[in-house]
Formats: structure tokens, C-alpha cells, sequence
């Protein structure tokens, strides 16, 4: 999931003096929100950016206790800070309804929820600049004995996919002989793998890797599918404007180190 984003340059000092600038337009009184609402780009509320997240895929986003955790949270609630809003998200949405949501209008500014960048996707809305790299990878049991993708492309097989994920498409079109079940989240399938109900999972490498590791310890990561694919943030075609913020958010994080100190306290890596 290391990071292979094309880097633009972007240098903090002339950021901080537009931004001084354009407060300073708007008088001496003004708020960050007030010139962040004034930008070139369109807001659900006033000041605040609000983010759509099925928030059940960590290490990437997960909600404990009534909060939203995770590396895209820490990533939305930086943008928002360098934008000079407000990040608030939704409570949990469905995965495959947020780029219907974005596409829609009127309910969440942007979709932050580990969101693989395709062709497909793109026909319907607009990508930030890629922000991290992921591959598939494939959960079985411990004590499976099919754990390659050949074994497991059997009639007898149930795969579990969380639905409108690259993980779905990849598995039906690699193991479309096995039964391919469609769920809302990745701990559903993860937890009907752990209780038998399915043979495999296919996700998002970083998310069943860490499912293995903190919560389904029965269960193990057997093949690691390198589809080479990235992340970005989802923003409806309708507001370009808020997606070059971002994208110069995004790059200004990559230049003074943030993206590095948010990949280290998640993943434990830089890359």
C-alpha cells in the first residue's frame, strides 16, 4: 500500500502566503471557514467538509465507540485542516452507495473509504490524486486445505467479497466457478470465513492481513494478488474546484512529511 502518487511540486511558503492573502481580502475579521467557503469549489454545509466512509475496513477507517478511526480518517481531518474546515463524517455507509451519494449531491462532499481508482469509477465521478497503493489478498481458514486460488475455483467453493469492491470483481472473474457472495462489509465476510460459512475472502491485502492479525486469528492470509491498484479520495464531477484543493493538500502532505508520519503510525512502514 506503499505510495506511488505523481508528485507535484508544492512549496508550503507560497501556500501560507496565498492564504494570507486571500484572508486578508476578506478582511481582518474573516475565519478560515469563511475563506475556505469563499474557494473555488462548492460545500454541502458552510464550513465544514463532510466525508462518506463505509468506516469497516482497517486500518484504513473503522468505528470504535462511536468514533471514526483510521488512516483515511487522520488523512480527511488534514485536508480539512489545511482547507480550513470542519471534517465531520457521516455515520457508516454502505461501500457501493457513497459514489451514488457523491455522484447525487447534497449529503457528503467527498467519499473516503479506501476507494480503488478505475476506469469504471471514473465514468461516474472524479478521483483525487492517488494517495496510497494496495494489491488483493486472498483469507482462508488456517487449517484449509485450499488455499490457492486453483483450489479454491470450485463448484464447491464460497467465496466471500464485500460488494462493489475490486475484491468482488477480481474474484468473479478469476475463481467465476466458485459460488462468489456478495456482503456489505469485510468483517461480515471475515466472520463468516472464521465460522465456516465460506471457504475464502477476497479484499483489500491491508485490511485482511490486519483482520487475520487483531481479530480473526483462525484465519490467514494465503495469496497475495498484486493488482498494483491506488487509492483516491471520491468527488462528485461537479466540483473540480475542491478536487484541486485537495490534490494540492495532498501533495503539500507529501512534501513536509505528513504522508509519511500517517503511514508509520498505521501500517508501521513509510512506503
Amino acid at each position: 500500500m506503499s505510495n506511488q502518487i505523481t508528485r507535484r511540486s508544492f512549496i508550503g511558503a507560497i501556500s501560507a502566503s496565498a492564504a494570507t492573502i486571500a484572508l486578508a481580502a476578506c478582511g481582518s475579521g474573516a475565519s478560515e471557514g469563511d475563506t475556505a467557503a469563499a474557494a473555488d469549489y462548492t460545500l454541502v454545509e458552510e464550513g465544514k467538509l463532510i466525508v462518506a466512509s463505509d468506516l469497516d475496513f482497517p486500518p484504513l477507517d473503522s468505528f470504535e465507540g462511536g468514533e471514526a478511526k483510521g488512516f483515511d480518517v487522520d488523512l480527511s481531518k488534514e485536508i480539512g485542516e489545511r482547507l480550513g474546515l470542519e471534517v465531520e463524517y457521516l455515520p457508516p455507509t454502505n461501500f457501493d452507495a457513497i459514489i451514488p451519494m457523491i455522484k447525487q449531491g447534497g449529503k457528503a462532499d467527498i467519499g473516503n473509504s479506501a476507494f480503488s481508482i478505475t476506469e469504471e469509477r471514473k465514468a461516474e465521478i472524479d478521483f483525487t490524486d492517488a494517495y496510497l497503493d494496495s494489491n488483493l489478498g486472498i483469507a482462508v481458514k488456517s487449517d484449509s486445505d485450499a488455499k490457492d486460488e486453483e483450489a479454491l475455483n470450485d463448484a464447491s467453493k464460497k467465496i466471500a467479497v464485500q460488494s462493489g469492491t475490486t475484491g468482488e470483481a477480481y474474484a468473479k472473474e478469476n475463481m467465476s466457478t466458485a459460488t462468489i457472495v456478495p456482503l456489505t462489509t469485510v468483517t461480515e465476510c471475515m466472520a463468516g470465513l472464521s465460522t465456516g460459512h465460506y471457504d475464502a475472502v477476497c479484499a483489500d491485502l491491508p485490511v485482511v492481513g490486519n483482520m487475520c492479525t487483531m481479530s480473526f486469528t483462525d484465519c490467514e492470509v494465503s495469496v497475495e494478488v498484486p493488482t498494483g491498484e491506488q487509492y483516491g479520495i471520491v468527488v462528485s464531477k461537479d466540483n473540480p474546484g475542491l478536487t484541486a484543493a485537495i490534490n494540492e493538500a495532498l501533495a503539500d502532505m507529501e512534501a513536509d512529511g505528513t504522508m509519511a508520519e500517517l503511514k508509520e503510525k498505521w501500517f508501521g512502514t513509510t512506503n
